[in-house]
């Protein structure tokens, strides 16, 4: 009888538990996000969360970087990576979801986003996908984590397909919006479809002394043009993109977006330092760490189609296409299926 009495207890704590948890992230319903082994996520409206819990500043490698961190100190690692033009409140739902869960998320901003900096006037404002991924290892090193699951979308899965391949020792798991973007200069070089070209518009732009000037005078604008046209069915408000904008203020933000592009396209240099990543990067290896690749099916930006890079991931591996009008900025539209991503690909460790 004692028995019965303590189970039945347990079970009361722990719904009890959930229950609690669930009102900080805005439940609206039964959970719709159940995982294959564990207990669903609390379900939350994209947009509930608008602040981090905690904002903190380290030095890593050439930087200083600003990051989100949530979580036990001790769980399991969960690196969280933005791209152009966003940055880290993409995840301001996704992080709490993961910290819940048990996870220890860290949620940098990249170079020439938010708060973080340089920490030498004298150093090149360098946008390479190389030198954006050695920053995040560079970041893992300074807060001393060995090995993370690596999830991002747009510049932010770039770095970590650079990660995962170049440094598999350091990715325990990947989640990749738009699967694998791995591009060197050579490739850069290959013209594409008109239809093809037409969606990189921006980075025909970006290689002009005009398109720089007017990226600096309204990138603001710009930036809000290119959230309507890579999720068309995204309706978010000011606020919303107010929130991320202020990012975009960063003193380098608009040297390293434009060397990022020209860099793709042959036109700008890189750095010595990057050469074996970039030999990496340009021989586009395969992926052997477990991995799952995702797509919202209102994407509007150029990706390619998972069926092109299927076979680029020889280990573990699962594609996932998120429906209802889910656009590029797959974890700030989508935050539920992208927090259940993270989880379940570490079920495939």
């Amino acid at each position: 009888m004692s028995d019965n009495i303590n189970r039945r207890r347990r079970n009361f704590l722990g719904v009890a538990g959930a229950t609690l948890a669930a009102a900080r992230f805005g439940v609206l319903g039964a959970a719709s996000a159940q995982t294959k082994t564990g207990p669903a996520l609390p379900v939350i409206k994209p947009g509930t969360n608008t602040s981090f819990a905690r904002l903190k500043q380290i030095d890593a490698g050439l930087l200083n970087v600003g990051y989100a961190e949530e979580g036990p100190a001790d769980g399991p690692a969960v690196i969280l990576l933005h791209g152009w033009p966003y940055d880290i409140y993409s995840f301001a739902d996704v992080t709490p979801l993961l910290a819940q869960a048990g996870y220890r998320v860290i949620v940098p901003y990249l170079r020439g986003y938010g708060t973080t900096s340089f920490l030498s006037n004298e150093t090149f404002r360098n946008g390479q996908p190389a030198a954006v991924a050695a920053d995040i290892v560079a970041l893992m090193d300074a807060l001393k984590i060995e090995k993370a699951t690596l999830a991002g979308f747009d510049w932010g899965a770039r770095t970590a397909n650079i990660i995962a391949a170049a440094f598999p020792a350091r990715c325990k798991a990947m989640v990749s919006v738009s699967g694998y973007l791995f591009s060197g200069q050579e490739s850069g070089k290959m013209p594409l479809p008109p239809s093809a070209e037409l969606q990189w518009w921006y980075q025909f732009y970006f290689a002009t002394e005009r398109g720089k000037e007017g990226y600096e005078k309204y990138r603001h604008d710009f930036s809000k043009l290119i959230w309507q046209l890579a999720s068309p069915q995204w309706k978010f408000d000011d606020a919303t993109f107010d929130r991320s904008a202020k990012s975009f203020e960063n003193p380098d933000h608009v040297a390293i977006v434009i060397h990022n592009y020209r860099w793709r396209l042959a036109l700008a240099e890189g750095e010595a330092r990057y050469a074996d990543l970039d030999k990496i990067i340009a021989a586009t290896p395969a992926i052997t760490v477990p991995t799952i690749t995702m797509e919202g099916d209102a994407n509007g930006a150029p990706h390619p189609p998972a069926a092109a890079y299927a076979k680029k991931f020889s280990g573990k591996y699962e594609h996932r296409e998120i429906k209802g009008g889910i656009g590029h900025n797959l974890p700030q539209e989508a935050p539920q299926d992208f927090a259940k991503a993270v989880i379940d690909v570490n079920r495939l460790v």
